[in-house]
């Protein structure tokens, strides 16, 4: 692999024009796809296989002429203190407001209150549910004006009116400040690592290269494929931190190789044939978590995985290949100053120079970990042991309208549904009756309501509904709990197992729905496929490490790293977004469950990552082991090359990730909570502290291959041995400007 890449790294430095002009055409045909494609629908999660999604499809078939795509809103309006909503004038405007609403472009229907009996016992809060014939996104802008103005006519006649439903969500946007505030600092660490703006700048670059190809192929496929908004940004997120990382390896490895006295060609293809492997097999390692995410049998995770796997390809690609690139097209402001005006002069570093180098800050760190490697690791492990421990309390759900800001209106009307009709108002519960093999259709459908209203925790039972040929009922139940609520979670267990004895009394089938329903479901089914999924992927990955470090316990030792640094990310998940430590810091008013698709996903991002630092890091503590070194030797000579590159990668891919927490989205706050505390703890102290901690108390061991392994084993060599030459001696190796790149 290192010899092929060699040449790919040599002929794109050569072809550089040709090179960059095709990355160039490619990001701008991406976006104008992306820009120009229609924007596809925000689907809710659905889980197939599982009774809640049964029941779903099941009325689908049965009750056609509804339409599930078709966005609702609640209209709840609140009567003055001291008076009534069903007073004389209080109805009158609340009437007035609905009916500016009837006959609208895109509604189908417009509910009123008073007459479905929609009012609260106390009579002091109302609701109408306004339907419509298309889905949220393909809601009009005078659409939901006119929804706002119905609002606003109450308002006016001094009633406190708030709008909850899908109406009115917006599709997020990926720009924003915080995310500015990520790139920033990004840049800034980039700079002080590599000592010069070119090359920090030639970074961003291609990571924006990339970005700007990924997010625009997803905007572009969102129809055909169904991918939402959430894919998008996950693929801008993952895009733009991997992609400034595997530009920062490469990069940082043709500087050195040029410092060796290699030529500007020779250093990158070097730098691609070295660092660049490193680069593919831990893209390798993040593209198979991503994908192995389709083991879940969730439609839209999967979705989320191959959007980020396809990101992360993407800056693997450009990594190897417009980053050479770059490199003859920016010419020697590649390189820090000093290093130009050491090459201008052809000397060789200085000894007081070269000396600080191996002094650096990583060479000491890793001896400081050599001198007292028990401790490192009692107190490295203890510690993530401790920050681990709310991950017990872990609480997986489907946030909605609760998890939203207290100033959005949407929250404002699940407040105050809950204060005039019960707490588990906002999460019914939708019981479905298959009456296709019942004798009597209309005797099983009452058996089963009362049923219903025997069980514990049930607050109501509305009358059913059936369907045109008493094939089908449909029977709303209200739980006496909110829809995240544990007590709701054994609710349904409870009308299940009722339904259970019902089904063998009377040969009706009958499922539990409904959006609290199927969040139970899911949470289950996440719970069920941890197992299966983390066997695939760290199995997986546990078997190309093993190629690239031809070791056993090398990989197996990353492995349980890789667990103990995500066990202490899901501590903070639980931490903030349950118990609500410093949740007002990052804008989240409102605590609850963690969502359901978080462990699974953070877990298969994080692992990816995970091994990008254990491949970036390790390949080096390898190539010094392999040439001769002692085992603490080559730990040291690692750190040294490394130490400090690595240190960067993860300080830019925390700010990245955290810039996105600013986005007011359940799902990317929490991810990004979730994946920048990952990656701070597995850097910083699995890879820098653990990870050489356990290298050095297994010496030689560590890097122990069965004979039998080692036989089938593929070689790949990913440190370049065959690479290696003596290099000439050293001169002042400035590379040619092509006509107009200019030199400094």
């Amino acid at each position: 692999m290192a010899t092929i890449l060699y040449r790919l790294g040599r002929w794109s430095f050569r072809r550089r024009r040709l090179v960059g002009g095709l990355w160039l055409a490619a990001a701008v045909l991406a976006v104008v796809a992306g820009a120009t494609a229609p924007s596809g629908d925000e689907e809710d999660i659905s889980m197939p296989g599982t009774e809640s999604q049964k029941a779903f499809d099941l009325l689908d078939e049965r009750f056609p002429q509804a339409n599930a795509q078709g966005a609702e809103a609640r209209l709840v309006f609140q009567a003055p203190d001291g008076e009534q909503v069903t007073s004389a004038a209080n109805q009158a405007a609340v009437e007035d407001a609905i009916a500016s609403l009837e006959g609208g472009a895109q509604v189908g229907n417009a509910m009123d209150p008073f007459e479905a009996g929609a009012v609260s016992e106390d009579g002091t809060i109302a609701y109408s549910t306004i339907t419509y014939t298309e889905s949220a996104v393909d809601l009009t802008d005078a659409t939901r004006t006119a929804l706002e103005d119905a609002a606003g006519r109450a308002r006016d006649a001094g009633l406190t009116v708030a709008i909850g439903g899908e109406a009115l969500d917006a599709e997020v946007s990926p720009g924003g400040t915080t995310e500015m505030i990520g790139v920033a600092i990004a840049a800034v660490v980039l700079v002080l690592t590599l000592g010069s703006m070119v090359a920090a700048g030639l970074s961003l670059l291609s990571a924006f290269t990339g970005v700007a190809t990924a997010f625009g192929l997803v905007s572009a496929l969102s129809v055909p494929l169904g991918l939402t908004s959430t894919v998008a940004i996950l693929a801008l997120m993952l895009g733009l931190a991997v992609g400034i990382d595997y530009a920062l390896f490469i990069t940082s490895r043709y500087r050195e190789e040029r410092a060796r006295g290699a030529d500007p060609e020779e250093a990158a293809g070097l730098a691609v044939g070295t660092a660049g492997s490193a680069v593919v097999f831990a893209g390798a390692t993040v593209v198979i978590a991503l994908m192995g995410l389709g083991v879940v049998g969730i439609p839209e995770l999967t979705k989320i995985g191959l959007g980020g796997a396809g990101a992360v390809a993407l800056a693997v690609l450009i990594a190897l290949t417009l980053v050479p690139a770059m490199f003859g097209l920016f010419g020697n402001r590649v390189l820090s100053r000093r290093a130009r005006r050491t090459a201008r002069r052809g000397a060789s570093p200085h000894p007081a120079a070269v000396a600080r180098d191996r002094a650096g800050l990583g060479a000491r760190w890793a001896r400081f970990v050599l001198r007292r490697p028990l401790a490192v690791l009692m107190v490295a492990g203890l510690g993530l042991g401790v920050v681990a421990l709310p991950a017990l309390s872990l609480e997986l759900g489907l946030p909605g309208d609760e998890s939203k800001p207290v100033e959005t209106t949407q929250r404002q009307a699940y407040d105050l549904l809950s204060d005039g009709f019960g707490p588990g108002f906002n999460g019914p519960l939708t019981v479905v009756v298959d009456l296709s093999t019942a004798s009597d259709a209309r005797s099983v459908t009452d058996h089963v309501v009362e049923t219903l209203r025997d069980v514990d925790g049930v607050a109501s039972v509305a009358e059913p509904v059936l369907d045109e040929t008493d094939d089908t009922a449909v029977i709303t139940a209200v739980p006496e709990t909110a829809p995240t609520s544990g007590e709701t979670k054994d609710l349904v267990a409870a009308i299940r197992s009722a339904a259970a004895d019902v089904e063998d009394d009377t040969g009706a089938t009958i499922a539990v729905t409904g959006r609290t329903a199927l969040n139970i479901d899911i949470s289950e089914a996440m719970s069920d496929a941890l197992l299966p999924y983390l066997s695939v992927v760290i199995g997986l990955a546990v078997l190309l490490l093993m190629v690239v470090f031809r070791s056993l316990l090398v990989p197996v030792k990353a492995a349980l790293g890789f667990l103990l640094s995500v066990g202490a990310a899901f501590g903070v998940l639980v931490a903030v977004f349950q118990w609500g430590w410093g949740a007002d810091l990052i804008g989240i008013e409102q605590t609850g469950p963690v969502m359901s698709l978080m462990p699974i996903l953070v877990i298969g991002i994080v692992f990816g990552l995970a091994m990008d630092y254990e491949v970036f890091l390790f390949t080096r503590v390898r190539e010094a082991y392999v040439h001769g070194a002692s085992p603490d030797e080559a730990i040291v000579e690692g750190f040294r090359h490394s130490g400090r590159v690595v240190a960067a990668a993860a300080i830019i891919m925390i700010s990245v990730f955290a810039g996105f927490i600013g986005i007011h989205m359940p799902t990317i706050q929490t991810m990004g909570v979730g994946l920048a505390s990952a990656v701070l703890f597995d850097a910083f102290v699995v890879r820098m502290a653990i990870a050489p901690a356990v290298m050095a108390l297994l010496g030689h061991r560590a890097w122990w291959l069965p004979r039998t392994l080692n036989r089938v084993l593929p070689e790949v060599d990913i440190e370049g041995e065959k690479l290696r030459r003596p290099v000439p001696a050293r001169a002042a190796v400035l590379v040619p400007a092509a006509p107009g790149d200019g030199q400094p």
